[in-house]
């Protein structure tokens, strides 16, 4: 049987704008699942939801007819404090439905998730004009106009405009639909293994016997090649620690013992779709997610880690607010999203459009790799501009 095409999506947008319960309508699976974003209402962590969408004249999750497409959803905080947690999640994704509330319209946030897509150089943008059943006809036709002006110039210029409500189940099928139709990147099986790790968790329960113990889990997305359950990995930049005063990081080495696409235990993983590999490390050092930020691959195929990266960098006209953006300079801190790690670096030289800056924690350079980078203003990590790694 044909594995069928995957594709992983982040679920975007203003915080409020409905879009966790848009995931669970779309999934049938609440994304926040922590404590204290239950408490607190709003998505805190990534939240994860896999489907397969099937073609019975409709589409639909229900298994009925044609097995089109499997979807891995990413359920991405909108809160302006945890853009850095949101731009790890664009990093594995190839599409991202960007959800905007019909009654409050584009907010402050709408467009930074919009800059931090790309940023991450996303180009498959689908934009939700969510919570229709709360405004009038002709308020959701001013809001569609308002929606199509202000991304003019955007990579959500050209983006379909799917008016639905979450609440009442209006029109999702047309969202599965437009999924179906999202290019599915090329993909070569020959390709060294690449694993962006997003979690780490312990998935053991309290009270269990030493006998059933799991080792620690990674969960993340593969990007190219094939990993197999059995395979010797290598993770970077590894577990930090402390020698004669100075901070050091070891690459960890484990074996695969079981691999699971979605939530579905498989013998072996290809790229695309949300998938968890478990190791043979201790369970404590996956915990909370320690091990969030490093990249994944079969032995010896990794290039070393670095602290010292050059970038060619681009700033957005304006930030959030309508202010100008002033150009960089050197001296200066920036918070860089990096794949799925996050690290804060100091501009050591600059030259036009080029950047030399040295990290506080280091990185697993790729030539290529899309950067986000963020300023600090007024206390607030503020993402302002995007960049490519050099070297």
């Amino acid at each position: 049987m044909q594995e069928l095409d995957t594709i992983n999506v982040i679920i975007s947008g203003h915080i409020d704008h409905g879009k966790t319960t848009l995931l669970y309508k779309l999934s049938g699976k609440w994304t926040d699942t922590h404590s204290e974003e239950l408490k607190r209402g709003i998505t805190i962590k990534l939240g994860y939801a896999d489907v397969t969408i099937s073609k019975n004249g409709d589409y639909n999750i229900q298994g009925k007819g044609e097995k089109k497409r499997y979807v891995t959803f990413i359920d991405a905080p909108g809160h302006e404090m945890l853009m850095a947690t949101m731009l790890s999640g664009a990093a594995i994704v190839d599409a991202a439905v960007l959800v905007v509330a019909a009654n409050e319209g584009i907010k402050p946030q709408t467009r930074e998730h919009l800059m931090a897509l790309q940023a991450k150089d996303i180009k498959n943008v689908i934009i939700v004009q969510n919570k229709i059943d709360l405004v009038s006809k002709e308020k959701a036709i001013e809001n569609y106009k308002t929606i199509r002006k202000e991304f003019k110039g955007t990579i959500a210029e050209n983006a379909i405009v799917i008016p639905v409500s979450s609440q009442q189940e209006i029109n999702l099928e047309r969202i599965y639909e437009a999924l179906c139709e999202v290019p599915v990147p090329k993909r070569n099986p020959n390709d060294k293994p690449l694993f962006l790790v997003a979690r780490s968790f312990d998935i053991n329960k309290p009270g269990t016997k030493p006998q059933n113990l799991h080792g620690a889990v990674v969960g993340g997305t593969l990007k190219k090649g094939v990993l197999k359950v059995g395979d010797t990995i290598e993770l970077k930049p590894g577990i930090m620690i402390k020698e004669a005063n100075q901070i050091k990081y070891k690459t960890i080495k484990t074996k695969i013992t079981s691999l699971y696409k979605g939530s579905t235990k498989t013998k072996e993983i290809s790229p695309g779709g949300n998938a968890a590999i478990e190791t043979e490390l201790d369970m404590s050092i996956g915990k909370t997610d320690a091990l969030s930020g490093c990249v994944v691959s079969t032995e010896g195929n990794l290039p070393e880690i670095t602290t010292k990266i050059t970038i060619k960098q681009s700033t957005f006209k304006e930030q959030i607010g309508g202010t100008q953006i002033p150009p960089l300079k050197p001296g200066e801190n920036l918070m860089l999203s990096i794949n799925t790690s996050v690290t804060v670096g100091n501009i050591i030289k600059l030259n036009k459009d080029e950047a030399e800056i040295s990290l506080k924690i280091p990185i697993v350079p790729f030539k290529g790799d899309k950067v986000g980078i963020a300023r600090n203003i007024n206390n607030h990590w503020r993402l302002i501009g995007h960049g490519e790694i050099l070297k």
